[in-house]
């Protein structure tokens, strides 16, 4: 692992790719949808200072369970930035995702349990797919995939 050496309070962005693993077009992209800061030296190269380590490394935890870089971005606006976040600052951030991973779970869970029964089907019959109608919901309106072709309409199936 490069270590940083304590006083160093600036980073290039060849430095902190190698610390936070992020290649350097992909800092390049969150500091361009405003994620990530850096100031520019005389010679125009990017500097950051030590806590975008630590952004980064959140921004990219976020990334993998599917949060949106514009809720990330949200979120990254709130933390200060004259110090490095604490872990009560991150703990804050992420509490407030919290309900909509549990949702994404829930639905991530139903899919691996009827993926076979959908995949087996073709058509995911919208009469008894648990994905695409849960509870079948529009049994007392509609059977089958005619829902998809009619959904358009004002008043399907009437």
């Amino acid at each position: 692992m490069h270590r940083i050496p304590e006083k160093i309070h600036e980073l290039t962005v060849g430095q902190l790719s190698a610390r936070s693993g992020a290649a350097v077009s992909a800092l390049h992209f969150y500091e361009a949808k405003g994620l990530i800061r850096s100031r520019r030296t005389s010679g125009n190269q990017r500097r950051y200072t030590r806590d975008t380590l630590r952004r980064v490394a959140f921004i990219r935890a976020a990334q993998r369970v599917g949060i949106p870089l514009a809720t990330i971005r949200e979120a990254l606006a709130e933390l200060p930035e004259e110090r490095t976040p604490t872990r009560d600052d991150w703990a804050r951030l992420s509490e407030a995702w919290r309900s909509e991973l549990d949702e994404r779970i829930r639905q991530l869970n139903r899919l691996r349990d009827h993926l076979t029964d959908c995949i087996g089907c073709g058509c995911l019959s919208l009469e008894s797919c648990v994905l695409s109608n849960p509870d079948d919901v529009f049994g007392e309106r509609l059977t089958g995939s005619r829902l998809m072709v009619e959904s358009g309409r004002k008043n399907p199936g009437g």
